[in-house]
C-alpha cells in the first residue's frame, strides 16, 4: 500500500497560532471535549459530523461564557 503524505508546509499552516492558543487554553482549562471541536473547526471539519447535535449544542453553550469572559475571571471560577 501506498500513502501520499501532505507536505509539512501544508501542515504547519493548518491553524494559525491564535487558534492554536485557543486549543492549549482549553486543555490546560480541562476542557478536552471543547479543544476537539476547536481543532475540528480550526482544520475545516464540521464538528457535527463526529458527535452528536445534542453535544454539540451543550459543549456551544458551556464555552460561549468562557470565551466571552475576562480572563481574570475565568482563572478565579
Amino acid at each position: 500500500m501506498n500513502y501520499q503524505i501532505s507536505s509539512q508546509k501544508n501542515f504547519q499552516k493548518a491553524i494559525s497560532p491564535e487558534q492554536f492558543e485557543q486549543v492549549i487554553e482549553a486543555i490546560t482549562d480541562g476542557r478536552y471535549s471543547w479543544a476537539c471541536v476547536l481543532i475540528l473547526r480550526f482544520v475545516g471539519y464540521n464538528p457535527l459530523h463526529f458527535i452528536p447535535q445534542r453535544t454539540y449544542s451543550r459543549l456551544i453553550k458551556e464555552n460561549s461564557n468562557v470565551s466571552n469572559s475576562p480572563i481574570s475571571t475565568r482563572q478565579n471560577s
